[in-house]
């Protein structure tokens, strides 16, 4: 054991030592939040926004001056005809336009909504918030009620997906590179010679790497709930349970992919066919599953990010017990039995 523990602590210096290493440890997960809980963000904002109106009445004026007055919009034209309009917008210089008909303050109707449709979502939600505006406060508003999320920060749904797919690129790729390092320079075949079993060397190298992933995780909520105002509805420490058994899965992904790489360099490539796309295009990160095609909702179904994600989202958004996200875990807890046995398996092989 006292071997056992030596090994540990000469893996976790060699990654401390190791500037590039601890930069992209601790870094990436700081950059990334900060990117996509500020930068990339699907709330709506500043909507750059045309008035077309034929005759300015009251009715008319004040519904103006409710969409300038709101957080959504900037009003940065008033013209006369729908071609304006138009115009202005192929001219890259309004994002929508409000075009109040001659009848709107009659018949409280007449209303004409022009969208750039280049981004259909963004486009759709434009509209959407640009109705709910002009809609009269005298008029009996549609009550609508949102749980959880009544802000509608996109911070909400973006946080739980870049733990998944942090966690998940830094245990896989940092493993597979650190085993695959010591066959390049031709330590491997000392180590494995050493007193100690070679699984237990595996796990002494993955063992720093856990630590660190659990330590990335506290920064990434840290960050979550104090710079991003994201809450932590659920139980902390079922958070951390189900994170540990993902970081445990990428791991023995890492491992794997250590078994099948010759080189770093192929360490990383596989990792970024193996990992990346399908992180983020196929695990619910930016696009809703049920939207895809079936076929590629099967394919979702082996990527494990989609199941960690899911689960995330329940225990810190909707504040769920574990009952809730039993599926996930349940699924979770198999692929990474399925994924430690195969690599397992796959460096015994390798060692005959």
């Amino acid at each position: 054991m006292n071997q056992f523990h030596s090994f540990v602590i000469k893996e976790a210096r060699h990654i401390v030592r190791d500037r590039r290493t601890m930069l992209i440890l601790f870094g990436m997960p700081v950059v990334m939040m900060l990117l996509f809980g500020f930068a990339i963000t699907t709330d709506v904002r500043n909507v750059r926004l045309v008035a077309v109106t034929s005759q300015m009445d009251h009715q008319t004026q004040a519904a103006v001056e409710r969409l300038a007055a709101s957080e959504y919009f900037t009003v940065t034209a008033a013209v006369g005809t729908p071609r304006e309009a138009e115009l202005l917008i192929r001219d890259q210089k309004a994002d929508m336009a409000v075009v109040f008909g001659k009848d709107f303050a009659s018949r409280k109707s007449g209303v004409q909504i022009i969208v750039d449709g280049s981004d259909p979502n963004m486009a759709q939600q434009w509209a959407t918030y640009a109705q709910q505006t002009i809609a009269s406060p005298l008029a009996a508003p549609l009550s609508t009620k949102l749980l959880y999320n009544p802000q509608m920060k996109s911070a909400y749904n973006f946080v739980p997906a870049i733990m998944g797919m942090l966690l998940m690129l830094v245990c896989a790729m940092m493993t597979s590179i650190s085993i695959v390092r010591e066959k390049e320079r031709g330590t491997m075949e000392v180590l494995l010679v050493s007193p100690v079993r070679p699984l237990m060397i595996i796990i002494a190298k993955a063992v720093p790497y856990l630590v660190l992933a659990l330590v990335i995780l506290t920064v990434i909520l840290l960050m979550a709930r104090f710079v991003l105002g994201v809450p932590l509805a659920g139980s902390l420490v079922w958070i951390f349970i189900v994170s540990a058994i993902y970081i445990l899965l990428a791991l023995s992904l890492g491992l794997l992919i250590s078994n099948i790489a010759s080189s770093q360099l192929v360490a990383l490539l596989l990792s970024a066919m193996v990992l990346l796309m399908p992180i983020v295009m196929l695990s619910g990160m930016l696009f809703p599953i049920d939207s895809m095609p079936t076929v590629l909702q099967w394919v979702s179904a082996i990527v494990p990010p989609r199941y960690y994600i899911e689960a995330m989202r329940k225990l810190m958004i909707m504040g769920v017990g574990i009952g809730e996200v039993a599926r996930e875990v349940s699924i979770l807890t198999a692929m990474t039995a399925l994924l430690l046995l195969l690599s397992l398996l796959k460096f015994k092989t390798r060692l005959e």
